[in-house]
Parts: C-alpha cells; structure tokens; sequence
C-alpha cells in the first residue's frame, strides 16, 4: 500500500478554503498512487482555540461530510485531524474514511497539551480510549500531536490493538522539531511499526509549526521526508513483509519482562 502524508498550512476559520486545499492534496496524492493520505491535526479550522470554538461543529456539516465525498470521488483513503462539537464538548478530533468515502474510525484525542498559549484544556475535552483500524493487511493505531510524548500510548496500541502502522496528525511548533524527529523515530523502533507523521507549516495566531512530516519504516529508517516550511506531499510504499521480518528477528515483544513491568 502506498501512504502519503500532507504538509500543509491552513487559512484560520476558513472551512470552505481548508477542504479545498484538502481535495488538491488527495488528488495530487491519488494520482501519484497514493491509496491512502494523512492531513496534519485541526486541518479544518486551523490551530487556534478561540477559532476552534467558534467554528467546530457536529459532524452532520462542516468539513467532515466534504471530506467523505472527496474520498469517494477520488477513490482515496484520508485521515485528518478536524473538530468535533457534541453538545457542550468539543473535541480534538482525527478521522478515518475509507476509500467508499465511509468513516472507519475515529479517535478523540485523550493527551490535551495545556501549558500557554495553547491551553488545549480550556477548549477541548479530552478522548478516553484508543482506537485502531483495519485498512487493506494493515492495522492502523491513531495518535494527534502530544501523544507522541507518550511511549506506554503506541506500546498499547501496537500490543493490544495489533497496530502496525502507527498514524499522527500534528501541530508540532518549531522550538520543539528536534524532539519530533526524535521521538516518531523512537516510536517506530521500539513499536517495530511504521510511522506516519503529517505536521503543519505555517503560523498560526503566533505559533509556527515545523514541518518535518515523515514516514519512518519499522527499523527506524526515514523512508520519506519534508521540509520544515513548504507545503508538500511526502509518499512510499510500506510492506506488510517488512514488519513481519523485523519482529520476528528482534521479537521484543516476547521478550518483555511483564512481571515486573
């Protein structure tokens, strides 16, 4: 199966602009042979919480039903990350829709970044469980942004769910882009997974992001990357044979200690 990630910048509180955008992308990407393409984190409104607020809404409208219809027009997969409104709660959202334009999955995100100016927390209630999904041979395990920081997120997932492709869509701002590529590399080793970052470009209310989307194989090998300023699509091909081969000549999950830990 071939995957490309999509860098990109968003226009704040321009849902209309950003689905556009989204629909050039996946075209590009299908007509590269992509079967399935990854849009960074709140692709729909941009990154703003006073924006999110504003402009988040149920999944009946809004970008969501638009995404669908991309995906069955174009006959591609697509994940992105995009608000949900239910009731009073809005959520920090990452959606799976399958190339028939159906919503396979769909993951809350349950690590909300606090610290100012972001202050996730005061916008967003936060997920309560993981969620994994079945493309094609493939298992899925779907993280957004601050949950990289989390090892015990993707040990989960990769144990407990199966997942073998390891998906997230980010935000990442560029004093932090050196703890990025480190830790989606970290992720991929220790999970003998692939993972697939798609992270914004562009400035938002302040806050720059960095870039630097990937797709890191399960050795820990960068197959695919992008610049850490331009929008751009990143692709490869990844194997089903290529993860088994690796687990089973360095079984690590045979090998923990789950006794002690």
């Amino acid at each position: 199966m071939k995957i490309a990630s999509a860098q990109i910048a968003c226009i704040l509180g321009d849902v209309a602009a950003n689905v556009r955008k989204i629909r050039d992308f996946a075209l590009r990407a299908r007509k590269s042979g992509a079967d399935l393409i990854v849009f960074p984190e709140m692709s729909d409104t941009g990154y703003v919480m006073s924006i999110i607020r504003e402009h988040a809404t149920t999944w009946s409208e809004g970008a969501v039903p638009e995404l669908q219809k991309i995906a069955q027009e174009i006959s591609i997969a697509i994940i992105s990350g995009v608000s949900e409104r239910q009731g009073d709660c809005i959520h920090n959202t990452q959606i799976v829709i399958d190339r028939a334009g159906n919503t396979a999955a769909k993951y809350r995100k349950t690590h909300l970044f606090s610290p100012a100016p972001i202050e996730e927390d005061r916008c967003f209630t936060a997920g309560t469980e993981l969620v994994s999904c079945k493309i094609d041979n493939f298992i899925l395990g779907l993280g957004i942004c601050y949950d990289l920081r989390f090892p015990e997120f993707y040990r989960e997932l990769a144990v407990e769910h199966h997942a073998n492709v390891l998906i997230n869509s980010s935000a990442w701002p560029f004093p932090r882009v050196e703890h990025l590529r480190v830790l989606a590399t970290a992720r991929a080793i220790e999970n003998q997974s692939y993972m697939i970052i798609a992270n914004r470009v562009g400035t938002d209310d302040g806050v720059t992001f960095c870039g630097s989307s990937v797709i890191i194989d399960p050795y820990g090998v960068v197959i695919a990357a992008a610049s850490t300023d331009r929008e751009e699509i990143i692709s490869a091909e990844i194997s089903k044979e290529d993860i088994d081969l690796v687990r089973t000549r360095m079984p690590v999950f045979e090998h923990r200690r789950r006794d002690l830990y």
